[in-house]
């Protein structure tokens, strides 16, 4: 067996995996900074400090790049938001500091996703990851409730922990992050208060 090969074709795979995920984070950074339409290749190759033709490589084209940039974008995103399992404080938490990190971003994001389509591929793909958040990480106060209704409480808690609503809160009222988190848990708690008494019923 030729160890020194397969030692260098391992290390050589590792780079190129490394090369690749520093393209796909310069990706992600830029639309925090840029609208979509200003964001060409030559932009994330001299973010990422690679070549066009290094980004060509690795993803094809403009659009495998954006695609790519999705599934990266939800792994990240994923796991600054992971919350403890029934915990609210420690959930809102957890949240107001991923809208401090990533709330603008967000917000950009919406304010293009009629405009672009990888744009509004990003944008779902976070609506769909918040509402599953809800659901998981407030699900011990959803069990026993009948599937209406559990949808039901699922929207308004979506509504209460949205990033429009730490827009509300943050910037345009101006609070102050703990006042902001503090105001989040308000809600929260009273959705689970709701849901308390549908069970009830």
């Amino acid at each position: 067996m030729n160890t020194k090969r397969g030692y260098t074709m391992t290390t050589r795979a590792k780079s190129a995996e490394e090369t690749r995920q520093r393209i796909l984070r310069a990706a992600f950074d830029l639309q925090s900074q840029r609208l979509a339409s200003e964001i060409g290749l030559d932009a994330v190759a001299d973010e990422a400090g690679v070549s066009v033709q290094t980004v060509l490589r690795h993803f094809g084209n403009r659009a495998g790049l954006f695609d790519a940039t999705v599934v990266f974008a939800n792994e990240q995103v994923a796991e600054e938001r992971r919350a403890p399992v029934g915990d609210v404080p420690a959930a809102i938490r957890i949240l107001v500091d991923h809208y401090e990190q990533r709330g603008e971003m967000a917000l950009m994001m919406l304010a293009q996703e009629t405009s672009y389509g990888h744009v509004r591929k990003l944008s779902d793909a976070g609506k769909m990851m918040h509402r599953g958040w809800v659901g998981e990480v407030f699900a011990p106060y959803l069990d026993g409730l009948a599937a209406a209704a559990r949808e039901e409480v699922i929207d308004l808690l979506v509504v209460a922990t949205d990033v429009y609503t730490w827009k509300l809160l943050r910037r345009d009222r101006g609070h102050s992050r703990s006042l902001t988190e503090h105001h989040m848990n308000t809600l929260v708690t009273a959705v689970l208060t709701v849901a308390s008494d549908r069970k009830d019923d």
